[in-house]
């Protein structure tokens, strides 16, 4: 355990950055197996409609960095083949 001050400060900003990052990745996750749900039941309109939630929830990701950017575009790219596949 941190002795000096700044540390402990460090330390308890370090894990609400690391809540918060953890909060937008899940987001993704989850988005992800909603588009794959509708991708399998073949609901064209519901797959659209994941597919442009999880689009803006990746940007998100990445904007915050809570993702990097190439991981980002190829999490997009993942999801418009997969509903591109319906």
């Amino acid at each position: 355990m941190a002795n000096i001050a700044s540390q402990k400060k460090r330390i308890r900003r370090t894990e609400r950055e690391r809540a918060e990052n953890r909060h937008y990745t899940s987001s993704v996750k989850t988005h992800f197996r909603r588009l794959e749900a509708a991708v399998e039941a073949k609901d064209a309109d519901a797959s659209e409609a994941s597919l442009r939630e999880l689009c803006s929830r990746i940007d998100r990701a990445v904007r915050t960095g809570a993702l990097h950017r190439n991981t980002g575009a190829r999490k997009k790219a993942r999801a418009a083949k997969l509903r591109a596949s319906l």
